[in-house]
């Protein structure tokens, strides 16, 4: 019999599970029973994984969903589950809760809830697991019978919450996690339950979702959600092509749509604004007898495994094999799960929703807090007069035109990395996709984003262009973590207003970068932060630097330059030079990469400038210009005079276009 899942029964399949509540443990449940089957490897996690695993737990603030675990019930057998995947985290999260247990960090208990088909070292450790944790002295006869992947687990895990197990050769003993405060983070982890039907051939299944890779991860469950509150297939198949569509973040949207489907929603020439009206997609629903047809014939298709894993893989969604390369030639600056957040806080502007109070989402694009955001919206957001979760089924339309709309403007007017010709790790670009060519003889071609007036030259208009790609990327390796990268989700709100002439891009960005540097530095009044000022200081300054002076600057890019450096040096080497008090004023910093931070030491200015000019030279525009300072003068001359003159020049420069920029 062919394997299958009924898609229109696919939601009932989950099932959300804490690993620990108030009062016991609700995934290790004394009633369940998870069986490790033989199939599956052995527990294999090591340092890395368990300790991250760890880590973003005691770092969550809300809920966190920590992803799925795919079981199957064994026949005649109540509560008593099959392990198909997860099984590496749930045996982590078994010996987590037996430590925590061990410590007296909750008062539950754990159980014998898990065991491993066939394999009797692994079921004799975690039978004597507490006899492990209180004395491992006890079991000396018995070592031979252990399990030693899981004892290192135990070990590793232990090394997390007890300083002196983790001593390293120097002495130095890291900090600890108090297990009280990460028993309570503990309790908003959640992990989804997914049971395949009965008759799944689970040899089959495991094989394939072993071969993909693939985990469900939260936006696969947001989407299953967000499908389920639409009643109409035709929406449902709508929704989960545009869904995947913009899942695959290389390359352009455009791209991951077959080709009728792409002119139907980008025009013939495939760079035509997708529009907000569902309708222009999607046949009007239908009602009556014919919805409930339509459901019913819903119910009754079966859909293979190997075709249900495989809208979990990253496989090519167009049709176009002779497009494989351009979409490997451009890689996206965030992945889709931050890319969700951004689109989220999109549509709260756009359709101008409103939050009960102290209910509004958080400032982070946090990816652990995906599903959270939007069960805050869904339950407390309101558009007009009409609560979220009275219509959610609007919401559903709503968001997946947005999320279209939204990749579409983030393909075309937020920069990308291109990885076309030599530099295999990418410049940056900031193009627009079209086709020239008409019939079957189209294909995909890809300019200079057209940031002109209507009618405008091409010369005209062409540093417009570089100079938005160069404020984009100043403030991309300014914020380096997708978590704070705000600046998109206000360039895609700006992108939105259909008033919005296009041609001002560059100086919303310059707008939004001059903002941060002057509520966070010069409001300030205190130019002496050392390495605590804001990288985005830097970043706009060069930016400034490199507009007045193109010629001169021709070959500078940006770059994660992501180490302050004090260029009179903080620590003089071995006393062998003055130390300064002033070193941490503005004036006397630059922004530099790890590994020429690591180069420089504590040298002086003019010993940096002797060993490392050609350095000096391919550094930041503030660097460079503090070379050819010192160049005509000593270390002294420095301290006395030109580390605060060549301050005031560059305060003046942020100053004078702060002012120009915010004012327009």
């Amino acid at each position: 019999m062919k394997p299958f899942f009924n898609l229109m029964d696919i939601n009932k399949m989950i099932q959300e599970l804490r690993i620990l509540d108030n009062d016991n443990v609700t995934l290790f449940d004394k009633g369940a029973h998870y069986v490790i089957p033989l199939y599956q490897r052995a527990y294999a996690w090591e340092d890395e994984e368990i300790k991250q695993l760890i880590d973003d737990i005691n770092d969550t603030t809300g809920d966190y969903y920590i992803g799925s675990l795919i079981v199957a019930k064994i026949k005649g057998q109540e509560e008593q589950y099959e392990v198909v995947d997860g099984q590496q985290r749930l045996t982590t999260l078994y010996l987590l809760l037996h430590y925590l247990a061990s410590r007296g960090g909750w008062s539950g208990e754990v159980g014998k809830t898990l065991s491993f088909g066939c394999r009797p070292n692994s079921n004799y450790t975690l039978t004597h697991i507490q006899d492990l944790l209180s004395d491992e002295k006890s079991l000396v006869n018995g070592e031979d019978k252990l399990d030693h992947s899981i004892c290192n687990g135990l070990k590793i895990i232990r090394q997390k919450f007890v300083p002196e197990a983790r001593r390293g050769k120097s002495g130095k003993l890291d900090d600890a996690i108090d297990v009280d405060p990460f028993v309570d983070r503990l309790k908003r982890v959640i992990l989804y339950r997914i049971e395949v039907p009965e008759h799944t051939d689970l040899n089959r299944y495991f094989e394939i979702m072993n071969t993909r890779g693939e985990q469900l991860e939260q936006h696969d469950i947001l989407k299953a959600r967000l499908m389920d509150y639409l009643s109409d297939r035709p929406e449902q198949e709508f929704f989960a092509r545009v869904w995947n569509a913009c899942r695959d973040m290389t390359g352009y949207v455009q791209m991951h749509f077959v080709k009728d489907e792409r002119e139907k929603i980008f025009g013939e020439r495939w760079c035509d604004k997708p529009s907000r009206d569902c309708s222009r997609y999607v046949d009007s629903p239908k009602g009556g007898q014919e919805a409930d047809e339509e459901a019913t014939k819903g119910e009754d298709e079966a859909v293979s495994i190997e075709e249900i894993t495989k809208s979990l893989s990253r496989e090519k969604i167009g049709d176009d094999a002779d497009d494989d390369k351009a979409s490997i030639r451009f890689e996206s600056i965030i992945g889709f799960p931050h890319f969700l957040l951004h689109v989220l806080r999109v549509l709260i502007k756009v359709e101008d929703v409103s939050f009960d109070e102290g209910k509004e989402l958080r400032s982070l694009l946090d990816d652990k807090c995906l599903l959270e955001d939007f069960d805050r919206m869904i339950e407390y957001g309101q558009i007009g007069d009409t609560s979220i979760k009275e219509d959610k089924a609007e919401f559903a339309r709503k968001f997946i035109l947005i999320l279209l709309q939204a990749r579409f403007l983030f393909d075309r007017f937020i920069i990308k990395r291109d990885s076309k010709g030599d530099n295999h790790e990418g410049g940056w670009s900031l193009k627009e996709l079209y086709v020239s060519s008409s019939g079957s003889a189209k294909k995909p071609n890809y300019a200079n984003t057209r940031l002109r007036y209507e009618n405008e030259r091409e010369e005209t208009y062409k540093p417009r262009n570089k100079e938005c790609l160069m404020i984009q990327s100043a403030l991309r390796v300014s914020y380096t973590s997708p978590k704070v990268m705000h600046w998109i989700t206000e360039l895609l709100v700006w992108l939105f207003d259909d008033k919005t002439e296009i041609h001002k891009l560059t100086d919303k960005a310059e707008r939004i970068a001059a903002e941060a540097v002057k509520e966070n530095f010069l409001d300030l009044g205190n130019y002496k932060l050392g390495v605590q000022t804001p990288h985005v200081v830097f970043n706009y300054l060069d930016y400034l630097l490199w507009k007045k002076d193109k010629e001169k600057y021709e070959d500078f890019v940006f770059e994660f330059r992501n180490s302050v450096e004090h260029w009179y040096p903080q620590h003089p080497s071995g006393g062998t030079f003055e130390a300064w008090g002033e070193r941490d004023t503005f004036g006397n910093l630059c922004i530099i990469s790890r590994s020429v931070n690591s180069k420089f030491s504590n040298l002086t200015p003019v010993s940096k400038m002797n060993s490392f000019e050609r350095m000096v030279q391919r550094g930041s525009l503030k660097l460079r210009i503090m070379g050819n300072i010192i160049k005509g003068c000593s270390d002294q001359d420095w301290r006395d005079r030109a580390c605060h003159e060549h301050e005031e020049e560059m305060i003046r420069i942020l100053e004078e276009n702060i002012r120009k920029v915010t004012e327009q």
